[in-house]
């Protein structure tokens, strides 16, 4: 019996040991691990809420943030247990912006986006496009 057992470990053994994913080496693909450091940033927040950021870095990373209060109308609704809400407004956040950075191939990545009521919606040309 402690054959059969010392057999079958090995064998679970190998097998896991060949199952295991295999390192990829000799791609063109490169990463660095180097630490980057902040070379410009700024940051302006106003008293009506709004406000601007935006921030480089030593390894070509760069973000621009704006954000600000909009009013919008909620419409008339009934909730599931009869209670009318009416018409009324409300203040949402706007931020648009957007962040570029180089691929490991070295493309310049850039995505630029608006986040509002109607959610996040980017733009990039490295996104895919919805069929018409």
């Amino acid at each position: 019996m402690y054959k059969f057992v010392s057999v079958l470990c090995s064998a679970l053994l190998l097998s896991y040991v060949l199952a295991r994913p295999q390192d990829v080496r000799g791609g063109s693909v490169t990463t660095t691990t180097t630490p980057a450091s902040i070379i410009q940033q700024d940051n302006v927040n106003n008293a009506d809420g709004s406000f601007n950021s935006s921030y480089e870095t030593s390894n070509g990373i760069r973000v621009e943030n704006v954000g600000f209060l909009k009013k919008i109308i909620i419409p008339k609704s009934e909730t599931s247990d009869g209670q009318v809400i009416d018409e009324h407004e409300e203040l949402v956040l706007v931020q648009t912006g957007s962040f570029s950075y180089s691929d490991p191939e070295g493309n310049l990545i850039t995505l630029r986006y608006t986040a509002d009521e109607n959610g996040f919606q980017p733009e990039g040309d490295h996104l895919p496009v919805a069929p018409q």
